[in-house]
Order: structure tokens, then C-alpha cells, then sequence
């Protein structure tokens, strides 16, 4: 952890003009990015390599469209449990790990423990995913609510 708080403290206007240009779109080429900050090829490449070295950038990755590939139903599933032991948080994060349909989970302060957001093909997916992640894990309250509309979903960080 130090060594990214200390990049933080690194970080000017110059990287956060690249960091939004690679936010936007990855793929674009040295030359593209440099043009659009101002610089040429070689500063951007070695202000990226030093931000990828201090775990600024993570990995790169390309963001699919759920619709397209049939997973239509978006489901925040509320997790409530009465076990607060080490070992039940393992077991449980050990489950949600190897669960595809899970692209996130969080640990929460309040009357929630944790929340997943969770993508299905459908109601009947959901429910195979739910019937299980029970039979693996004990839970005390289950709540799960379906996304009517996504009104904005986005991966770019307010820079």
C-alpha cells in the first residue's frame, strides 16, 4: 500500500490527461494518446510504464455488452448473515470468487453485510444461482432486486 500512496502524491495534470484518454478508450495507439495530451510518444510511454510499475493502471481488460451475449437480467443481491466468524467469511468469499455470474461483491457497514451485483440470462438463472450459492454457504436473508434499466454504468474514475 505505500507504494501506491506515494504515486498518488506523483500524479500531475499530465498523467491524469493520459489516465482519462486510456480510461476512454485503451486501445489507442502511443502516437493517438500523445497527440491528444499534448506530448509526444516516448514521454507517454514512460509516464504509462511508471504508473502501470506503481499500480496506478491495473490490468487492461475490454468491456463486453451483457445484452448482446443473452445475460439480460442484472440482479443487487442484499446478503444479511448472523455468522461473523473468520471462517464463514472465508468459505463465503471462496464461493463468490469462483461464481461467474458475481462481477461484484462488497462488504458493507449497516444493516446490509454484503451486496453482489450479479448477471443471468434470466429469473430461472438467477434462481439456479441462488438455490447454489445456499447449498454452499449458510445465509440469514437473501434480498434480491432486478435492475428495470441501467441508467449509467461506467469503469472511467472521476480524475
Amino acid at each position: 500500500m505505500k507504494g501506491k500512496i506515494e504515486m498518488v502524491d506523483q500524479i500531475d495534470a499530465m498523467d491524469r490527461k493520459i489516465l482519462g484518454e486510456l480510461q476512454r478508450d485503451a486501445s489507442q495507439s502511443l502516437d493517438e494518446i500523445a497527440r491528444k495530451v499534448g506530448s509526444s510518444k516516448t514521454p507517454v510511454w514512460n509516464r504509462i510504464r511508471k504508473m502501470k510499475e506503481g499500480g496506478v493502471i491495473g490490468q487492461q481488460t475490454v468491456i463486453l455488452d451483457p445484452e448482446s451475449l443473452g445475460l439480460e437480467a442484472c440482479f443487487f443481491v442484499l446478503v444479511r448473515t448472523n455468522a461473523h466468524e473468520a471462517g464463514w467469511q472465508e468459505k463465503f468469499l471462496k464461493v463468490l470468487q469462483k461464481r461467474p455470474e458475481v462481477l461484484e461483491a462488497h462488504r458493507l457497514a449497516g444493516e446490509i453485510d454484503y451486496i453482489l451485483k450479479v448477471r443471468v440470462k434470466n429469473a430461472k438463472a438467477y434462481d439456479e444461482f441462488y438455490q447454489a450459492l445456499i447449498k454452499e454457504v449458510s445465509i440469514y436473508n437473501v434480498t434480491a432486486l432486478l435492475s428495470m434499466q441501467e441508467i449509467k454504468s461506467t469503469t472511467e474514475l472521476p480524475l
